[in-house]
């Protein structure tokens, strides 16, 4: 294809969105977490950790409609609702977790790499003859 190929520009388009949907990070830790076995909302909210009830029903909602994400309401009172990742999510599972993996694998070397970009970003020392005095205002 050729760069500004209508069909190309399409595909970018579609990868793009679809990035958007599954590389976020609460999408990530979800679906990490039904990858164990289908969770109750509740359930799925503490294993996460520091996501608000409105965003994990969203992420939820999101998931669901993309297919990755089946939702379950046994008619009970009150009605309890579990969710479980499709065949597509399972799918999904495993480049989530080999992101995962490969961050753990590297994440001293990503922590090197932000250390001495810091260090060269720096802001550098202004220059003093030695034994100058600094004035202080006072």
């Amino acid at each position: 294809m050729c760069p500004g190929d209508a069909e190309e520009t399409t595909q970018c388009e579609q990868i793009s969105a679809l990035l958007s949907r599954v590389g976020d990070k609460w999408t990530v830790l979800v679906v990490g977490v039904l990858g164990k076995g289908p969770t109750r909302f509740n359930a799925l909210r503490r294993s996460v950790g520091d996501i608000s009830q409105k965003m994990l029903a969203t992420t939820l909602r999101n998931l669901e409609r993309d297919g990755f994400v089946s939702r379950t309401v046994t008619p009970t009172n009150p009605p309890q609702v579990e969710y479980a990742l499709t065949d597509l999510g399972v799918g999904l599972l495993e480049p989530v977790r080999a992101l995962a993996e490969w961050t753990v694998a590297n994440a001293d070397r990503i922590e090197a790499a932000r250390r001495a970009f810091a260090a060269r970003s720096a802001p550098a020392a202004p220059l003093r003859a030695p034994g100058a005095r600094v004035f202080s205002g006072t």
